[in-house]
């Protein structure tokens, strides 16, 4: 039985999404509050939800994970209340943890939906907490974020799987020699110099090309950017990469989301529609892995990321040759974007082709 320590609650912190079209636009205006985002631009990514009657798969997907690990932590521990806020919709975290004031809560381990260190995936997540303590004054609990789980077991063996699971469902002559593209969201260049995303990403994305076996050649590349045109970001853009490969005789392409724990409509649209649609028209046998969602493997590692800052004498469980992050991100770790773009996962962008 995993030890509570010192907590009284389980928080998950994820994005948070729209529920039906009306939600739409108020949510993509909370979303870029204060970023003089055109109109039009807020308009076309309205669009994109249109396609889905205006929700987004990200609160059913939190819904489920919380569900999930209602039951594992049930059986296994540790025995605490689950809470859940969002960034950017409801339940927005400050409501969240103003009940969990009212509710006596002093302390509270946090699980941030995002397996990444960077601004937008953990440092922004900070200041979130931070602002929505501060919103409810002297009684609000402490909470303490959970590290980034990019090179856990748990994240990276359910990848594993559902890419030898998307291989599978090729024609065996084309299973043999596809590709696998890896997929995370892009960020500003000048916010990737200095932080640890895109190091991170390449080496979750390495581990599980190598776990899957049988010699398939790899890339990365990058989607839903949303800044201006003249802002460099990450590159390849996964259109771009998608055209590269159809040119130099790619017959077949596994697209595996490793930035993305459950299928978000960054997912849905930019990679299942766009993506999808663009590899139709390169004449690209195109297949997409699973996220991790609710794997069993995947739930039951929230619990050994609680195990390690409770018990210092759990042993933490990592892959890979990238440094050990520290518990808690010390100051000037993962600063802030450059003011100006829409950033990263705030809304899914547009593929430059």
């Amino acid at each position: 039985m995993i030890p509570t320590g010192p907590y009284d609650a389980i928080l998950v912190l994820s994005f948070g999404g729209p529920e039906g079209p009306d939600e739409v636009l108020p949510f993509l205006e909370n979303v870029t509050r204060g970023r003089q985002i055109p109109p039009e631009r807020l308009a076309a990514v309205a669009g994109h939800y249109a396609q889905f009657g205006g929700v987004s798969p990200i609160n059913a997907a939190t819904r489920d994970l919380m569900a999930a690990l209602t039951l594992q932590v049930a059986v296994g521990g540790p025995q605490l209340p689950i809470y859940w806020g969002n960034r950017n919709w409801r339940p927005l975290l400050a409501d969240t943890v103003a009940q969990m004031a009212a509710d006596g809560v002093g302390r509270a381990v946090c699980f941030v939906t995002s397996a990444y260190g960077g601004y937008s995936s953990c440092r922004q997540y900070l200041e979130d907490i931070a602002r929505a303590r501060a919103q409810v004054g002297a009684g609000a609990p402490v909470i303490d974020k959970l590290r980034p789980f990019f090179d856990h077991p748990g994240f990276i063996d359910p990848f594993v799987r559902s890419t030898r699971a998307a291989l599978a469902s090729l024609e065996p002559d084309l299973a043999g020699r596809a590709h696998l593209v890896f997929s995370a969201h892009s960020v500003p260049l000048a916010q990737a110099e200095v932080t640890d995303y895109a190091a991170e990403v390449a080496e979750a994305s390495r581990l599980v090309a190598e776990r899957v076996g049988a010699g398939h050649p790899w890339s990365l590349a990058w989607q839903s950017r949303s800044g201006p045109a003249s802002q460099p970001w990450l590159e390849p853009e996964i259109g771009d990469r998608l055209t590269a490969l159809a040119g130099a005789g790619a017959g077949a392409v596994v697209v595996v989301p490793i930035g993305f724990i459950a299928d978000h409509l960054e997912v849905v649209y930019d990679l299942d529609t766009e993506a999808a649609g663009l590899g139709r028209r390169l004449g690209l046998h195109l297949v997409r892995a699973a996220t991790p969602g609710t794997a069993p493997d995947f739930v039951a590692m929230i619990p050994e990321l609680i195990a390690e800052r409770t018990d210092p004498t759990t042993s933490t469980r990592r892959l890979g040759s990238l440094p050990p992050r520290p518990a808690d991100c010390p100051d000037g770790c993962c600063l802030p974007r450059p003011r100006g773009d829409v950033g990263a996962r705030d809304a899914p962008g547009h593929q430059r082709r």
